[in-house]
């Protein structure tokens, strides 16, 4: 393995923020983990653990170490009579994964298409599009004990999943590194979700009636390709914003003073989740640019990067974000990105 000092992690992360780490080290496997762990000058430095850098904001240097995991490969596990499970790598791709259950006729992750990150970030934040979420697939991960230096398995119960949330953002956070996730997936799929967003549209729109798994992941690729930026082109972390959940009562409330046309999702008995973008929008901030940041033209859950923007110019715009949403709705806005 190769230790770097004072490495720019500016490829590192999809907002194009130049910042550096004081030591940087990328690790194949469990065993160089544990080696690297094991040395006396990194031991008990400060540590992050990175993917893909694209859920992540650089507001100054890290003074620690970054570490990026590059384990790799898609094994399938076992098979039963509709169910197939397959195991992935923590280092791949989430979007190689999903295109690889494209190609074998594997149903369950098709509206995840195009997530940028790795696989061993998606059940940290329990990552979701389009009406559908990892913990409906998942089955289990395998991760890496930062104290014990001890393999340790977790099932879906174990992770405590929630709305862009697990155990690993809360109780048991910078305390596992996750090598591998297991998801169960159906063969041959016939029925699909299609319920959320504009998805059902999008098929009606190119005539696309009698539905299979690649027709529904290339109309979510239409649709994210429409709506969202490329990172290459325009830095940027995807949805900034998580979509507030609120009480049913509010939810009325908040239709008769603002808009009839206020949209929401039932997400239990009592409450509502709304749409943090449209929050955004009718506060005025879709298409705003301020200097060398601003908020995308066509979705405003999305900060962008207009050319060497810092981290703190990119945070103090989301921060007016949230005021103003708090101001004219009385909702706080709860960040996706994780701010360093």
């Amino acid at each position: 393995m190769k230790i770097h000092k004072d490495f720019s992690l500016k490829e590192l992360n999809t907002f194009g923020v130049d910042a550096n780490a004081k030591f940087f080290v990328e690790l194949k496997d469990a065993d160089q983990i544990k080696e690297f762990l094991s040395m006396a000058d990194y031991k008990k430095m400060k540590r992050l653990v990175i993917g893909g850098g694209s859920n992540l904001l650089f507001t100054q240097d890290f003074d620690g170490v970054v570490i990026k995991i590059k384990n790799k490969g898609i094994t399938v596990e076992k098979s039963e009579d509709s169910t197939l499970y397959i195991k992935a790598a923590a280092g791949e791709m989430w979007d190689d994964l999903v295109q690889f259950c494209i190609e074998h006729n594997l149903g369950g992750i098709e509206n995840l298409v195009m997530i940028p990150g790795t696989v061993g970030s998606s059940p940290i934040q329990n990552i979701g599009a389009y009406g559908v979420e990892l913990k409906d697939v998942f089955y289990e991960l395998e991760a890496l004990n930062l104290q014990t230096l001890k393999l340790e398995k977790f099932n879906k119960d174990d992770c405590k999943f929630a709305y862009r949330n697990s155990i690993f953002k809360g109780e048991l956070k910078d305390k596992y590194i996750v090598l591998n996730v297991t998801i169960k997936l159906l063969k041959n799929p016939i029925e699909f979700n299609l319920n959320y967003g504009s998805i059902d549209k999008e098929l009606c729109r190119v005539n696309a009636y009698d539905m299979n798994l690649p027709m529904v992941a290339e109309a979510v690729r239409t649709i994210r390709r429409r709506k969202l930026p490329d990172p290459a082109v325009l830095g940027n972390a995807g949805s900034f914003f998580k979509n507030p959940v609120i009480t049913a009562k509010k939810f009325e409330s908040l239709k008769i003073t603002h808009s009839p046309e206020l949209p929401g999702y039932v997400s239990s008995t009592s409450e509502v989740k709304i749409p943090a973008a449209w929050l955004i929008e009718r506060a005025g901030w879709k298409g705003k640019k301020i200097g060398t940041v601003g908020v995308h033209k066509n979705q405003p859950l999305v900060i962008v990067n207009l050319g060497n923007a810092t981290g703190a110019e990119i945070l103090n715009l989301s921060e007016e974000i949230k005021e103003s949403v708090l101001d004219k709705f009385g909702i706080e806005l709860e960040t996706e990105v994780i701010i360093l």
